[in-house]
């Protein structure tokens, strides 16, 4: 085996390498919606352009996703996820030293673009790591960083209020071109078992993946199409959540733009950091009696955060919608850890992250549209509680439609 394939580092290590990376990945693309107060001020736009503003990253983001993952599949994950770190992290900076609304959404659209590629890609080399009983709470450590990212981007609120809305966006920009340079030296795939001679041998004569035939193999499963439809309907209500409640808190409890958003990201991130841990071990333990251990998990979650946020939506007192906040971020969170553990129960391994890529286009274009639709609804003068409350109804939708892949899954083993 040649230095230039050996992996520099173990499936523990990877997790870690990459946590940073998703840590940033979702700091960048939050930062707008801290910034509410600041933006607008500097850069004038009616609230249904703000929420633009998130709508065209995702729908961008989730266009794009299943060309992202296919690369993933097609070549190196490692190679992937530290061009798609840098190339973002480039854009980051330049959405910056944006002068027009015009410019901004364009940023906006190339950061996308940029981020598609990484998720599908980092979730399959952990996934390529860790095969046995570590799987969900590898991921679910993997995606811790995601939470704490969205939880500091409350900073960019703070960062803006003091330095200015650019300064944020300039100074994480120059942190990710960095760290990618850092990865360069340290990432590499998952290598070939010396010992599996005969499974080596099979790969190397397999074709190379093309996007074609694993987009028909993956529509081909029926469970496959029910992941879909809960992925899509999770879609609108997390990134409502993430989008709106820092408007939310600021406006209905009289909170400021800082303390909003450092309350909406910060409680809700944090929560989910705990939950995609405790998901992830439970999910773990569980699945040593049965796989369905990964389904059940995230089914039982969705059923408590459905329940929560509705009373976060429906508080008038702060104490309590932070409460809600709180305990929908913890269960909801036990989905996170445990989508690409059930991905790897219904996919060919060769397409695991063309379908995660596949998912994420559905999910980002539902939740995308749902938030231009929120900025539009808020122009008509309808209350962002009633939005919450129909977040709430599509969590309740998910753990219905997970228990449905539950049983057609139990009754595919029988």
């Amino acid at each position: 085996m040649s230095t230039a394939t050996k992996p520099l580092t173990g499936g523990w290590l990877v997790v870690v390498l990459l946590w940073f990376v998703a840590c940033l990945n979702y700091l960048d693309r939050i930062l707008v919606t801290t910034m509410r107060g600041s933006l607008k001020e500097a850069i004038p736009m009616t609230e249904a352009q703000f929420g633009l503003l998130t709508t065209v990253f995702l729908v961008v983001y989730g266009v794009c996703s299943p060309l992202g993952g296919f690369l993933a599949d097609r070549f190196k994950r490692s190679h992937v996820v530290i061009v798609s770190a840098l190339i973002w992290s480039a854009i980051t900076w330049l959405t910056g030293q944006a002068k027009t609304f015009d410019q901004l959404l364009w940023a906006r659209a190339l950061m996308g673009l940029s981020e598609s590629c990484y998720m599908p890609a980092a979730l399959a080399l952990i996934a390529d790591y860790h095969r046995g009983s570590t799987r969900s709470l590898a991921t679910g450590v993997h995606m811790t960083g995601t939470f704490v990212g969205a939880s500091l981007g409350g900073f960019g609120g703070w960062i803006a209020e003091r330095q200015g809305w650019s300064a944020a966006f300039s100074i994480f920009g120059w942190v990710g071109m960095g760290y990618a340079i850092v990865l360069a030296f340290s990432l590499r795939d998952r290598a070939p078992r010396a010992t599996a001679t005969t499974t080596t041998n099979v790969a190397a004569t397999e074709p190379p993946v093309r996007f074609a035939t694993a987009f028909t193999s993956l529509l081909g499963h029926g469970a496959f199409r029910l992941m879909l439809l809960f992925w899509g309907l999770y879609g609108v209500a997390g990134w409502v959540i993430l989008a709106w409640m820092p408007t939310y808190l600021n406006e209905h409890f009289g909170l400021s733009q800082s303390v909003a958003g450092f309350s909406a990201t910060g409680y809700f991130q944090m929560s989910a950091l705990v939950g995609v841990l405790v998901g992830g071990y439970w999910a773990d333990r569980w699945s040593r009696r049965t796989e369905l251990a990964r389904i059940f998990v995230p089914a039982l979650g969705l059923c408590c955060a459905a329940l929560s946020l509705f009373a976060a939506a429906r508080a008038e007192v702060l104490g309590l919608a932070l409460g809600g906040l709180v305990a929908c971020g913890l269960t909801r969170a036990f989905t996170d850890a445990n989508m690409m553990p059930i991905l790897c129960l219904v996919a060919p391994e060769r397409y695991r992250a063309t379908g995660y890529g596949i998912l994420n286009f559905l999910s980002c274009l539902a939740g995308g549209s749902m938030i231009y639709v929120g900025g539009a609804m808020r122009d008509a003068q309808i209350p962002l509680g009633v939005i919450f409350g129909w977040s709430a109804t599509s969590l309740g939708l998910c753990a219905g439609v997970l228990f449905w892949l539950a049983r057609t899954r139990r009754t595919a083993v029988t």
